[in-house]
């Protein structure tokens, strides 16, 4: 039986070892934290659950490929319970509010209730997000592995996406909020994700949810990546976990094993790499094994942004008003040299697994960037810890000035960083999504495979923008077909 050895043991590499144990192998994952599941992960404060990772999960919808990944991976089945949710996120403004809701009837009524001078153009953002539906990762095979059969049905399943991209294809989204006259409107246009995000992809993540197909899974990201770790045992996978990677072991252009920082050595037939690739790059292996398209992005941050964020999260009395999540406008927060006047909270009481019965959690984001990171990595332990603690205390200042029922009402009970994204996930300027995909940047694709090194395989986020859970867990699948085509076994798993 041949031994696939994997690195990283977030849900890239819980899905390679998934996927490796259900083609014949045996697989064996090599984690450096005491826990596995990566960025898809939760932490306990004073009695209550911090969720890291899903604000919502792309292929809930049991009908698509990508389900059935998940559900191989033992993470979804038919009868996994969902959040009853039922809006994406407001918008607050000069006392207005404006939301888009699971319901598009809802919102395109609401919408133009707030501001009837853009109902065109409102309406036609609504079809759009309609079309949007249609959009899914193909989670079967990889796409240069697909016969033109295989083409024709990806086609006609996202008939309605070329509408959307000739559209909305060339903006950002603040080409997109040009497009709306009410200042609300602008504003909720470009809350959400990082203003020089292209537009389509704005509107695909709203369609995810409208079309039911990013729900969000009872018990958070940490519940669910217990689940996928119980199935990888469960089928003979094994778990090392505080057992850092030092290096791939190459003889002759060809991986033969890693290098444990402990000093053991352990071979293999296959390495799959399930690591950010900023690490993967320089420290596993040299950087002349990077793919030319790695190179670019890491040279031009404008073009390949990346989004972390500087988050905080509360215990609160759960009869408080606000309701999922709300961006709000508060006099600015200042980090190194910028200004942020504008962020957002999100309350979890949907799922009451997360906090004692009275209470609930919130959780607070003001997103950074690569020029952020920087400004944290800069600073000394000490100054470090005092710029969080200041932070902490300006956030529920203006937490509780935009809701004065939370007076007395909320207690924090952490904060986090791009800093913790590094530490924990070797994180790439500590960001938890891969590059951000801009207009007029050519948006990343690998193969996973690198030119020089054979038996070797990349798989997580980082190998495909925008990055996320749903990509981390196709990766690891196409890194074993990967495997098995090499081999000319069916590629079926």
């Amino acid at each position: 039986m041949k031994k696939i050895v994997i690195i990283g043991g977030g849900i890239g590499g819980l899905s390679a070892g998934i996927y490796a144990l259900k083609a014949g192998y045996s697989a064996a994952i090599y984690e450096k934290n005491p826990s596995a599941g990566g960025e898809c992960m939760g932490w306990n404060r004073k009695g209550c659950h911090i969720d890291n990772c899903i604000h919502w999960l792309t292929g809930t919808d049991s009908s698509t490929s990508v389900w059935d990944v998940w559900h191989t991976m033992g993470a979804l089945d038919k009868d996994t319970p969902y959040a009853d949710t039922v809006k994406f996120y407001s918008s607050r403004l000069d006392g207005k509010e404006a939301t888009l809701w699971k319901d598009l009837d809802r919102t395109e009524k609401e919408l133009i209730a707030v501001s009837p001078e853009d109902e065109a153009e409102i309406k036609k953002f609504i079809q759009h997000v309609r079309y949007a539906e249609s959009c899914t990762i193909p989670g079967e095979k990889p796409m240069d592995m697909m016969k033109i059969s295989d083409y024709i049905k990806m086609g006609k399943s996202m008939a309605n996406m070329p509408k959307v991209m000739k559209e909305y294809g060339s903006i950002d989204l603040n080409g997109l909020a040009d497009r709306f006259r009410s200042p609300l409107l602008k504003k909720l246009m470009t809350d959400y994700l990082p203003a020089n995000y292209t537009a389509y992809s704005f509107l695909v993540s709203y369609a995810t949810m409208t079309s039911g197909n990013g729900n969000i899974p009872i018990g958070g990201s940490l519940a669910m990546t217990n689940r996928i770790i119980e199935k990888f045992k469960s089928m003979g996978g094994e778990l090392h976990t505080s057992a850092p990677v030092r290096s791939i072991i190459i003889e002759n252009g060809t991986a033969k094993g890693i290098e444990l920082e402990s000093g053991e050595k352990v071979m293999a037939d296959e390495v799959i790499s399930a690591v950010d690739a900023g690490f993967l790059f320089g420290r596993l292996l040299d950087k002349s094994y990077m793919p030319k398209e790695f190179a670019r992005a890491y040279e031009s941050s404008k073009e390949y942004p990346i989004t972390s964020g500087f988050q905080t999260a509360f215990a609160a009395d759960a009869d408080i008003s606000i309701e999922d999540t709300v961006f709000f406008g508060c006099e600015p927060v200042t980090i190194g040299d910028r200004k942020f006047d504008r962020i957002y909270v999100k309350n979890y009481g949907y799922d009451k697994t997360f906090a004692p019965e009275g209470k609930t959690v919130l959780q607070m984001n003001i997103p950074q960037t690569d020029e952020d990171f920087i400004y944290w990595k800069s600073l000394t332990k000490e100054q470090y810890k005092a710029k969080k603690q200041e932070l902490a205390s300006q956030v529920t200042a203006r937490l509780i000035k935009e809701f004065p029922e939370l007076e007395g009402r909320i207690e924090l009970l952490d904060c986090w960083t791009p800093m913790t994204y590094e530490r924990w996930c070797n994180a790439y300027h500590g960001a938890y999504m891969a590059f951000v995909t801009t207009t007029g940047a050519k948006q990343l694709k690998v193969k996973g495979e690198l030119k020089g090194l054979k038996n070797f395989y990349m798989a997580g986020q980082w190998i495909m923008s925008p990055g996320g859970l749903p990509i981390a867990a196709i990766s690891g699948k196409f890194a074993v077909q990967r495997i098995l085509k090499k081999e000319k076994r069916d590629i079926n798993i």
